[in-house]
């Protein structure tokens, strides 16, 4: 009897452990970041330009990946069944500080007309950006001053944190860290988030162009420091635009990607880091209207994905777990 006992234990702790252990197991290699897609396009419709909302999963401590369009994108999450308070309760709770590519308007706008319902927060940039908060947006002659610099009197809402290039900033209102490398966007500079999540990372480009037509490296420079991620898989994905598809003249690109420079840039990306780029997503953003135009990006993605990359196109408010 007490052999039997012992061994009726010995197997119930056997099971318990495989039970519990294939638990941990799922979740060690499922999703790890959770993206909410505010605004996913370029140019002319003002009601669904680039932001993203970024939390690890499990956590409503979100970052926003640009911020171009927030109220009409959380409207469409919260219809969506992504969020379950109401979308003033998203803005003010949910996000907890931004990040902002560069200071062209379709990738700022939404954090300027909703600044007087928001809450406090740090928005995160590089020098040159927040110098164009200062001196453009939050003045007092555009809209008002919601942030802690610039013109007086300042409403001190926002705290603004210039970013280092390549240096790791822990974002203090999150468990997410980011590092932050230049870009070349025509006559500006923009910005790449490398965004940090335990050991896991997601890459987010502002609008760039190709090295070649920018008579830039910053693009190679930066495939150079996501190369180990990607051999070591813990790139959990690469946000990255396409604005128009390859009709458009290399001379009027200015500053932005077709799906055959995408492709060429890709090509670089597997050279360097030495292995296939399947691994993770392809998140194509910032497809300019008219409709006809994101149609034949996307007709001319997938013809000319011959590195099999796992392309993905988001839609305003529908979550995407990576």
């Amino acid at each position: 009897m007490v052999i039997q006992n012992t061994c009726a234990r010995k197997a119930s702790l056997l099971i318990t452990f495989l039970f519990f252990g294939s638990i941990v197991l799922a979740q060690s290699t499922g999703p790890v970041f959770r993206l909410v897609p505010l605004g996913v396009k370029g140019g002319i419709d003002e009601s669904n330009l680039s932001a993203y909302m970024l939390a690890p999963v499990g956590s409503n401590n979100y970052i926003c990946l640009d911020a171009g369009t927030l109220h009409a994108g959380i409207e469409k999450a919260v219809e969506n069944g992504v969020f379950k308070i109401p979308a003033g309760q998203v803005l003010r709770q949910y996000i907890k500080d931004y990040l902002i590519s560069h200071s062209h308007l379709d990738h700022l706008a939404g954090l300027i007309l909703n600044s007087p319902e928001d809450t406090s927060k740090n928005i995160y940039a590089f020098a040159d950006c927040i110098e164009a908060f200062k001196s453009r947006y939050f003045t007092w002659q555009s809209w008002a001053n919601f942030a802690d610099q610039g013109e007086v009197p300042q409403l001190k809402k926002y705290h603004y944190d210039a970013l280092t290039p390549g240096i790791e900033t822990k974002m203090e209102n999150t468990e997410l860290s980011v590092q932050a490398f230049p870009l070349s966007h025509s006559n500006l500079s923009s910005t790449a988030f490398l965004v940090k999540s335990g050991d896991n990372y997601l890459l987010y480009l502002g609008d760039t162009g190709p090295d070649v037509i920018e008579k830039s490296d910053r693009l190679h420079k930066l495939w150079e420091v996501v190369a180990p991620l990607i051999r070591a898989k813990k790139l959990k994905a690469l946000m990255i635009e396409v604005s128009f598809p390859d009709e458009q003249p290399d001379k009027t690109l200015f500053g932005h990607l077709t799906p055959h420079w995408l492709m060429a840039e890709l090509h670089e990306l597997q050279q360097i880091s030495g292995v296939t780029l399947t691994e993770f997503k392809t998140i194509v953003t910032h497809q300019k209207p008219p409709k006809v135009n994101i149609d034949r990006i996307k007709k001319q993605l997938e013809n000319e994905n011959d590195l099999s990359l796992q392309l993905v196109y988001p839609v305003q408010g529908k979550v995407i777990d990576l």
